[in-house]
C-alpha cells in the first residue's frame, strides 16, 4: 500500500487556500494525508482549513507554529514531522511512504498524485526503492484566475532539466517544490534541518543528487498560480537577463549564498558522501574563496554551470 504525505506551508492563505486544498481533494489518488503548516496567519486561513478537514476523513493535520520560521524552514521542519507522523499511525512494513510539497495558492491537476507516484514508482525499480529519489515536473503558468501565461514552466525559463547532477544541481535549482514527490530514503537522509539552504525543494535536489537520483517528468501537474504575493515565482526569461544585468554585484552576493549552503551541506553529510561527491561539495563551498582564475578553472572542471549560454557567460562574469 502507498500513501501519500503532502506538506503545505502556509501564510495568510484565505484568498486562494479553499480551492488548493479541493484541488487534492478531488485528486484520483486518494490515500493521501495533508499536513498543513501555519506560519503564524491574521487572516481566515485557519478556519478554511477547520472547514475543510471536518469535510476529509481526518486526512488533514494542522500544525500552527509557535513562531514564524519562513516558508524553507516552514517546509523542511514539516518533513520531520510528517516523517515522524508516518512512522507512527502505520507500521512500516504496512506501506510505502511518499512526500509531497504543495503551496497555498495552486491547484493540482487531477491526475497529479497518481501520474507522480507512478513515476516514483518506476524509478525506484529501475534504481532500487533503498536509494533516495525525487521526482518533479512541468507546470502551467497561470494568472490569479488560472488563466494559462505559458505551458511550460522549465521551457519558459531556460532550464535545461537535462543536468540534473551534483555539480549543476549545486549551482542552480531546476526543481518546482510544488511539482515534487519523494521517497522515504530521502526523507530519511533529513537528519539535521539546514538553517543556510536557499530552498526547500534545493536542498531536496541536493540529496537527491549526492546520494540518489532527480528524475524530470516533462508534464505539467498542476496551474502555478502568478500573482503579486508569490514568494517565488515564474518569471520571463528576458526580464531575468535584464535583472541579472542590472544587478551583477547582487548576483555575487547569491554565489557567495550558494556556496554557504553547499558548506553547510558538506558539513552534515561530509561522512556519508562518496568521495567524488564529497570532492564536488567541498569545492563548490569553497569557490568563492579561491582567485579570479581558479573560480572559473573550478566552474569547468567540475560542471558548476547553469542553464545556458547566457546565464553560463553572466556566471564567468561575474565570478
Amino acid at each position: 500500500m502507498d500513501r501519500v504525505h503532502i506538506i503545505m506551508a502556509v501564510y495568510n492563505g484565505a484568498a486562494y487556500l479553499a480551492e488548493q486544498i479541493m484541488s487534492i481533494r478531488k485528486n484520483t489518488f486518494t490515500d493521501w494525508v495533508l499536513w498543513i503548516f501555519d506560519d503564524g496567519s491574521s487572516d481566515e486561513t485557519e478556519e478554511i482549513i477547520n472547514r475543510q478537514s471536518a469535510e476529509a476523513d481526518g486526512r488533514i493535520h494542522y500544525i500552527k507554529n509557535a513562531r514564524n520560521k519562513g516558508v524553507t524552514l516552514n517546509f523542511l521542519e514539516g518533513i520531520r514531522t510528517a516523517v515522524t507522523g508516518a512512522a507512527d499511525s502505520i507500521p512500516v512494513k504496512a506501506t510505502e511512504n511518499y512526500y509531497m510539497f504543495c503551496d497555498q495558492d495552486d491547484v493540482w491537476i487531477p491526475d497529479k498524485i497518481e501520474k507522480t507516484l507512478k513515476a516514483v514508482k518506476r524509478n525506484e525499480k529501475r534504481y532500487s526503492k533503498k536509494l533516495p529519489l525525487a521526482v518533479f515536473t512541468d507546470a502551467l503558468i497561470a494568472d490569479e484566475k488560472l488563466k494559462v501565461i505559458n505551458p511550460s514552466f522549465h521551457k519558459s525559463n531556460h532550464l535545461n532539466t537535462g543536468k540534473l547532477d551534483l555539480p549543476h544541481i549545486l549551482m542552480e535549482n531546476k526543481l518546482i517544490g510544488c511539482t515534487v514527490m519523494f521517497n522515504s530514503a530521502l526523507a530519511v537522509k533529513l537528519t539535521v534541518i539546514p538553517r543556510n539552504a536557499r530552498y526547500h525543494d534545493w536542498w531536496i535536489g541536493l540529496l537527491g543528487a549526492a546520494f540518489g537520483h532527480l528524475v524530470y517528468l516533462p508534464a505539467p501537474t498542476l496551474y502555478y498560480r502568478q500573482h503579486g504575493e508569490n514568494v517565488v515565482g515564474n518569471q520571463d526569461f528576458h526580464a531575468y537577463v535584464r535583472k541579472r544585468t542590472a544587478a551583477l554585484r547582487e548576483q555575487k552576493k547569491v554565489l557567495y549564498s550558494n556556496a554557504k549552503q553547499a558548506k553547510e551541506f558538506y558539513d552534515i553529510y561530509r561522512d556519508s558522501l562518496s568521495k567524488d561527491k564529497k570532492m564536488q561539495v567541498y569545492a563548490m563551498a569553497h569557490l568563492m574563496e579561491k582567485n579570479w582564475f581558479y573560480k572559473r578553472y573550478q566552474c569547468l572542471r567540475f560542471g558548476f554551470l547553469k542553464s545556458g549560454l547566457v546565464r553560463n557567460a553572466a556566471l564567468m562574469l561575474i565570478l
